[in-house]
């Protein structure tokens, strides 16, 4: 069995990290710095006296080769860069809020107010063609989905809102929304131009209806006892 004594002494050689000279260091820390990767000349030109800068570079790439952070070149250009092995973890998830288009606005409300509804419609309300993304955006943002197809020539596809934008907008139901008369009254549209017969179809409307369901029923057993007691005083 060979002595634990003997191994130690054929392998009795520490590799301690090298001190970094000054101008290593100056070298070091204005790749550091740079926000964008930095080429030889331009090292030459920030550093305080004449040296071998890429006999510098290639020390400080293998000071950092087995380290977090590497010197990489690429290029011919110097930077910092991640480790390879470990940028798994630095990776970082963000959602970006982004605006929707004032076109997307629109024919969102549109649809809202006049669904089930049609491409063609949302433009001959709006006044103006729009690019055959906008209704893509919403229904990527699941705000909106086709609702089947209008029976008239051609078939085309109508478009109604979904339950993602009732809950987005904090809404129970579609008759939750403002109506024309409150609209005007908050003065963001003229009501004297606009048909109430018109203005909202489909869901929005249907809901209404069911609200008044129960008093329709009651007109009809009103009329009908109504009728009752005009043929009993014949």
């Amino acid at each position: 069995m060979m002595n634990k004594k003997n191994i130690r002494k054929k392998n009795n050689i520490l590799n301690f990290p090298n001190k970094l000279s000054s101008i290593e260091k100056e070298i070091e820390a204005i790749i550091f710095a740079a926000a964008e990767p930095l080429d030889i000349e331009t090292i030459e030109n920030k550093i305080s006296k004449k040296t071998n800068v890429e006999k510098i570079l290639i020390k400080l790439k293998d000071e950092y080769l087995d380290r977090g952070i590497n010197l990489v070149c690429i290029s011919k250009k110097w930077s910092f860069r991640t480790s390879p092995n470990i940028s798994n973890i630095m990776k970082q998830e963000k959602t970006v809020e982004k605006k929707l288009s004032r076109a997307a606005v629109e024919t969102l409300s549109i649809i809202v107010y006049h669904q089930p509804v049609t491409r063609a419609e949302i433009e001959e309300i709006r006044g103006v063609a729009f690019g055959t993304n906008t209704i893509e955006i919403l229904m990527e943002l699941n705000w909106v989905k086709p609702g089947g197809r209008k029976d008239v020539p051609g078939r085309p596809i109508q478009y109604v809102t979904t339950d993602d934008f009732l809950s987005h907008f904090n809404l129970q139901r579609l008759s939750d929304l403002p109506t024309v008369d409150e609209l005007g009254a908050a003065g963001l549209i003229d009501s004297t131009n606009i048909d109430n017969a018109i203005f909202g179809t489909g869901k929005f409307y249907k809901e209404k209806q069911d609200d008044k369901k129960e008093d329709i029923y009651s007109n009809i057993d009103e009329m009908l006892s109504g009728t009752l007691e005009s043929d009993k005083k014949e």
